[in-house]
C-alpha cells in the first residue's frame, strides 16, 4: 500500500545524468550523431521527445531518407552518404527490403541500444536550458511524460539535432527564420526582399486493399470543398505515404508555435482528399480500399536555422565551392516549395540541381555565439536558399556525424567546437571522419597510422578491362544511352560495339567528359560521329582522336534511335556504369535542366542510371585494356568511385582472388578495417520503395584473413556491409597478411576499396 504526504510534499522524481555529449533530437541526425560519438569513446545522452527514433523517417511520419543520390534522378554518381547513414540504409535494405516503416523503427532502436556508451531517453522533452555564463550551456532540463520524471542533463558539450532548435533557441543562439534577400549574400534565387514565408509541413496517409467494398464516412472537420486544392484533378487513388509530399501547409505561419494548428489543417485536407477519392465516384478503383494509417504528427521541413561561423549560400551548392574545413557533402537539389503549399496554384516544388555534390564546411556546424553548442540536422548554418538543399535527412545526418567526431576531439583536447577550426585541427577531424567511411569530396585520406601504407601489395590478379565476358542480348535504343568508362591519362584507345538494325539507318555517337574533376555531368563534347548501319548485325569500331588530360570518366553516348538495338550484357563491375538521358519527374528531371537566366542555376542534361534489374551495361570492348583496377588502389585514400574506380578488382577468371600485404619487418596489428562495394549509387530509400536486392551485387560476401603462418585471424560469411571493422582479440605480430575473397557471383568480379591495419 502506498500512502501520500501532503500536496506540498509531492514532486516528480528527479534524475541527474552527466555525459560527455548531450544530443537533443532522436531523428536520423541525432541517431547517427549519437552512435558515431559513442564509437569514438564519448558517453552520450540522446534525448528524444517521441516514443520512437527516426523523426521524419520514423513510422510516425514515414518519409523516405534521401540525400545526394536523389532517387537516382541527378548526375551525382556513387553519392550515397557514408558512415552511419550508409550503415543504417544498408542494414535496412538487407533486413527490410519491403520498406516497412515499423521495421525501420526497430532497426534504429536496435542500433542505438547496442552502443553501451549511449543513454537513451525516449518520450523526454527538453524544456529549459541552464547557462554557466552568457555563451555557455551548463545543463538541460527535460521531462518524460511516461515515467513522470524530470532530468537534469549536464555535459561540457551539447548538440542540437531537434529540428526546431529547441536547445539553441532557449540558450540564446543566433538564428534566422524565413528567406534572406538576394542582396545579402548575392543569391540570385533568393527574393529581392527578405520575407517570412517558409517551407510547410506535410502529413501522409496509407491505404490498403481489403478485396471487398469499404465505405468511408468522413469526419465533420474534413475539407468539404476539394476544389480548393488546385491539383485535385490529378489525384491518384494508388498514391500513399510520402508520395503525397505535396499535402503541405503552414508556410505562411510560425512553423514552430503554430504546428498544432498546421496539423489540424493537414488533417482536414487528408480526410477531405480521402473522402473525395472514396465518395466522388471518380475513382471506382478505390471501392475496396480502406484508410489504413494517417500521420499523427506532421513532417516538418523548415523552421529555425542557426548561425555558425560560416553560413552556406546558394553559390556553395551550385558552384560547388571548396572549403578548407570540408567535413561532409550534400547533393539534393535546391528544393523550394510555395508558401501556400497544397492550396497554391504553383507547382508543389521548384527543384534546381547542381552538376555534382558540394562540400559542407565544419564552420557551419556549431553556434557562433553559444560556445559549447554543435548544430546538427537541418538547423545548420545555411541561408534559406542553401537550406533548401541541406535540409534533407541523409545530408543532415551526414553533417551531424562530423559534429560527433569533432566532439570527441574537443573532449580529448579540452576544447570548444570553434577551436577545432581555429587551432588547426580540421585535418585531424577530416582524417578521423574518413577512417569511419565518411567521404569528403576532393579529399583523399592521408593516414600515416595505417600500416598498409608501408606494405608491399600483391594480388592474385588485377582486372584489365577489355570488355564484358559471356553472351550478350539486345535492347532497342529507345532512350539515349551512355556507357560511363574510367580511362587513364593519354590517348583514348579504339572501342568496338555491336548494334542490330532492322533497316538502313544511322547512329549518332558522342564522346563526352565533364568540365569539373569529380563530377559526372557530361557537359563537354569532345567528338561526334555519325555511323551508317545496315540491316542485321553491325560490328563497329570507334576511333577517337581526343586524349585524356588526367584520369577520369568518359561518356560514350549513343543517341536514341528505335531502329537500332545495342548489344548489352548482364555483367557488372565496380566503377563501371550505364546511364540514360531519361526523365524522373519525382526530382524535376525532364532530361535537361533549363532554368531562367536570372536565378543563378546552370543548364545541363541529366544522364542517370536505371534501377536494377535494368540499367545493363553496353557490351563495349576497349581493345587497349583499362588498367585502373590495381591492388594499389586499396591505399589511395578514396573508398568509392569518383574520377576512377578506386578499387582493386580481381580478374573474372581468378578462381581464388586474394591480396597479399608484406612488410620488410614484422608489424603489430590490433585491428583491421575493410571497405567493400555496397553500391554507393543505389539510394536505398528507407520506406515505400521496394529494392531489387537485399545485398548489393558488388559486395564481397565471404572472406578470410590469414597471417604469415597461415593462421586465420578472421573469417566472415554472408557479409553485406560496406565497412567491416575487425578488432583482433589479441594483437598479432606478423610480416604478412593475406585477404582471401570470393567473387560475389559469376556476373560480378570481387572488388575491395580499402584495407587498413592499425596498432592502437
Amino acid at each position: 500500500m502506498i500512502t501520500s504526504g501532503t500536496t506540498g510534499d509531492r514532486a516528480f522524481p528527479a534524475v541527474n545524468i552527466h555525459a560527455d555529449l548531450v544530443i537533443t533530437g532522436g531523428g536520423l541526425s541525432g541517431v547517427c550523431g549519437a552512435i558515431t560519438a559513442a564509437r569514438q569513446g564519448l558517453k552520450v545522452v540522446l534525448v528524444q521527445d517521441r516514443p520512437v527514433l527516426g523523426g521524419n523517417s520514423s513510422s510516425e511520419v514515414r518519409l523516405w531518407i534521401l540525400g545526394a543520390t536523389s532517387h537516382m534522378g541527378n548526375n551525382n554518381r556513387w553519392a550515397r552518404e557514408g558512415g552511419l547513414v550508409n550503415e543504417i540504409l544498408v542494414e535496412n535494405t538487407f533486413r527490410n527490403p519491403e520498406s516497412n516503416p515499423v521495421i525501420f523503427d526497430m532497426i534504429l532502436l536496435d542500433k542505438v541500444t547496442q552502443e553501451p556508451n549511449i543513454t537513451l531517453l525516449l518520450n523526454t522533452a527538453v524544456y529549459a536550458v541552464e547557462k554557466k555564463d552568457e555563451a555557455t550551456i551548463g545543463a538541460l532540463q527535460a521531462f518524460c511524460s511516461q515515467n513522470q520524471t524530470t532530468y537534469t542533463l549536464t555535459a561540457p558539450l551539447f548538440c542540437d539535432a531537434s529540428g526546431d532548435g529547441v536547445v539553441g533557441f532557449l540558450a540564446g543562439a543566433a538564428f534566422r527564420m524565413g528567406a534572406e534577400s538576394s542582396e545579402e549574400f548575392g543569391e540570385k534565387f533568393a527574393p529581392s526582399a527578405a520575407y517570412g514565408e517558409l517551407l510547410g509541413h506535410s502529413l501522409y496517409f496509407y491505404s490498403k486493399d481489403t478485396s471487398r467494398p469499404v465505405k468511408f464516412i468522413p469526419p465533420a472537420f474534413a475539407l468539404k470543398d476539394i476544389t480548393a486544392i488546385p491539383r485535385f484533378k490529378s489525384f491518384n487513388a494508388a498514391d500513399f505515404g510520402c508520395k503525397l509530399w505535396w499535402i503541405e501547409y503552414g508556410g505562411r505561419l510560425d512553423t514552430v508555435h503554430d504546428t498544432e494548428k498546421i496539423k489540424w489543417e493537414l488533417w482536414k485536407v487528408v480526410y477531405g482528399v480521402w473522402n473525395y477519392i472514396k465518395n466522388s465516384g471518380n475513382f471506382p478503383e478505390a471501392e475496396t480500399l480502406t484508410l489504413e494509417w494517417v500521420g499523427m504528427i506532421p513532417g516538418k521541413r523548415e523552421s529555425r536555422r542557426f548561425e555558425g561561423d560560416y553560413m552556406m549560400v546558394q553559390q556553395d551548392i551550385i558552384e560547388q565551392r571548396t572549403h578548407p574545413d570540408a567535413v561532409a557533402f550534400g547533393g539534393w537539389s535546391v528544393d523550394l516549395h510555395p508558401a501556400d503549399g497544397v492550396f497554391s496554384e504553383k507547382p508543389g516544388c521548384n527543384q534546381w540541381h547542381s552538376k555534382g555534390i558540394y562540400q559542407i564546411p565544419y564552420r557551419s556546424l556549431y553556434s557562433r555565439n553559444i560556445h559549447n553548442l554543435f548544430l546538427g540536422g537541418r538547423i545548420i548554418s545555411a541561408s534559406h536558399v542553401a537550406f533548401a538543399s541541406t535540409r534533407v535527412m541523409a545530408t543532415a545526418a551526414y553533417a551531424t556525424q562530423a559534429t560527433a567526431v569533432a566532439a570527441a576531439i574537443c573532449k580529448e583536447r579540452q576544447l570548444l567546437p570553434a577551436a577545432v577550426f581555429n587551432e588547426g585541427l580540421v585535418p585531424l577531424l577530416q582524417k578521423r571522419l574518413q577512417q569511419t567511411g565518411q567521404h569528403i569530396p576532393g579529399l583523399a585520406l592521408q593516414d600515416t597510422d595505417d600500416l598498409v601504407q608501408t606494405a608491399n601489395i600483391a594480388a592474385s590478379s588485377e582486372l584489365v578491362f577489355t570488355g564484358f565476358p559471356g553472351v550478350t542480348f539486345v535492347q532497342p535504343l529507345q532512350l539515349s544511352t551512355a556507357q560511363l568508362l574510367p580511362l587513364p591519362k593519354g590517348k583514348i584507345g579504339p572501342m568496338v560495339f555491336h548494334a542490330d538494325a532492322g533497316e538502313d539507318t544511322t547512329l549518332e555517337v558522342e564522346l563526352r567528359v565533364t568540365s569539373r574533376t569529380g563530377n559526372h555531368t557530361p557537359d563537354i563534347t569532345l567528338e561526334k560521329q555519325t555511323i551508317a548501319l545496315h540491316p542485321g548485325r553491325n560490328c563497329v569500331q570507334l576511333t577517337f582522336s581526343a586524349t585524356m588530360d588526367q584520369v577520369g570518366y568518359v561518356f560514350i553516348i549513343f543517341q536514341k534511335n528505335p531502329l537500332v538495338q545495342l548489344h548489352r550484357t548482364d555483367k557488372r563491375v565496380t566503377g563501371i556504369l550505364s546511364v540514360f538521358n531519361s526523365i524522373n519527374r519525382a526530382v524535376s528531371n525532364y532530361g535537361k535542366q533549363t532554368p531562367p537566366e536570372d536565378i543563378g542555376m546552370e543548364a545541363f542534361e541529366f544522364w542517370c542510371p536505371q534501377r536494377r534489374p535494368e540499367g545493363h551495361n553496353i557490351d563495349l570492348k576497349y581493345e587497349n585494356g583499362i588498367r585502373l583496377f590495381q591492388a594499389e588502389n586499396i591505399r589511395n585514400g578514396t573508398d568509392r568511385p569518383v574520377s576512377a574506380p578506386n578499387a582493386w578488382v580481381a580478374d573474372w577468371t581468378d578462381p581464388a582472388p586474394q591480396l597479399t600485404l608484406r612488410w620488410d619487418a614484422p608489424v603489430t596489428i590490433s585491428h583491421i578495417d575493410l571497405f567493400f562495394d555496397a553500391d554507393y549509387d543505389h539510394p536505398m530509400e528507407s520506406v515505400l520503395m521496394l529494392h531489387p536486392e537485399t545485398v548489393m551485387p558488388f559486395c564481397v560476401r565471404n572472406y578470410r584473413i590469414k597471417d604469415a603462418t597461415g593462421a586465420v585471424l578472421a573469417e566472415v560469411t554472408g557479409n553485406y556491409h560496406t565497412h567491416n571493422h575487425i578488432p583482433l582479440t589479441t594483437p598479432v605480430t606478423t610480416d604478412q597478411l593475406v585477404l582471401e575473397v570470393e567473387h560475389p557471383s559469376d556476373k560480378v568480379p570481387a572488388a575491395v576499396f580499402a584495407v587498413r591495419c592499425y596498432n592502437r
